[in-house]
């Protein structure tokens, strides 16, 4: 079973009917069973029929017919011009077939990637609100899940709890926590909830993920990546050893989830630059 990075890279061959046999069958086979490979299917999909319908298609009128027709029929002497003729012709006619393809790999060439760690932290935060992945253990408090991932992962993960410590009215509540799978070992998963929308935390190490992909926005010495995934709101970062992703569907760019690490007032200048401009 070839894994969903694989099956990105053959989506462009899968629409342009180039695969086969199995090949097509293995592409079709992990588009029906995976969420996010499907919608990203279904985007390039819909981006291509709209160039191949954004026009109609370009048929040769009678008279370039009879032209070409005409420059066929040059005696031998002329033989040297008419083929360059021909060739000039038939390269026309390619290029009129091939525009739409060509528009289309050009502007998804242009697009900003989607890290593979945003796209894995999109997916479990749908597969669990979704009831298909539910919390191996469940707790209000930040040490005690802290504690749970002890000898579970290669990292330490320690939640804050800014809530306690700042005596502010309680924003958002902490339910529990799992492992992920994620580049053959565990990550960690911790989940939250604001304003009853759900909030997903993935932490993994710096050498199994780094950001990548999307808009970056810097703040307080650290770059954060910004997708959009499937209408969720993606941000990644790395900061001493650790990258995580933060997915919520809150607000433009979800920089309102941030406040499960930094509620207080003296972070409002780290979470202001990740509002949207």
């Amino acid at each position: 079973m070839r894994n969903c990075d694989d099956i990105r890279g053959r989506l462009t061959l899968y629409l342009d009917n180039e695969l086969q046999g199995d090949e097509r069958a293995t592409v079709e086979a992990h588009l029906a069973k995976c969420e996010s490979c499907a919608a990203i299917f279904t985007r390039e999909l819909n981006f291509l029929n709209t160039i191949r319908e954004s026009g109609p298609l370009h048929v040769a009128s009678p008279e370039l017919r009879n032209r070409v027709e005409q420059i066929l029929r040059i005696e031998p002497a002329h033989a040297p011009r008419s083929r360059f003729m021909w060739l000039v012709a038939v390269a026309a006619g390619l290029l009129v077939l091939l525009l739409p393809v060509l528009v289309w790999r050009i502007v998804h060439k242009n697009e900003p990637r989607v890290g593979r760690f945003a796209l894995m932290a999109a997916e479990t935060h749908l597969r669990h609100t979704r009831g298909q992945l539910p919390l191996e253990m469940i707790s209000e408090e930040p040490q005690d899940v802290s504690g749970w991932f002890v000898n579970k992962v290669n990292f330490s993960v320690k939640l804050p709890n800014y809530q306690e410590s700042s005596g502010q009215e309680k924003l958002y509540t902490l339910e529990g926590a799992r492992l992920v799978g994620y580049e053959n070992d565990y990550a960690a998963y911790v989940a939250y909830r604001m304003k009853e929308r759900p909030i997903s935390l993935v932490i993994t190490s710096n050498s199994a993920a780094t950001p990548s992909g999307g808009e970056e926005i810097a703040s307080k010495g650290l770059k954060f990546h910004y997708n959009a995934i499937d209408g969720l709101k993606v941000i990644t970062w790395s900061d001493r050893g650790l990258t995580y992703a933060l997915v919520s569907d809150l607000e433009e760019r979800g920089q309102q989830s941030c406040i499960v690490c930094h509620a207080g007032t003296k972070d409002q200048d780290f979470i202001e630059p990740l509002k949207p401009h």
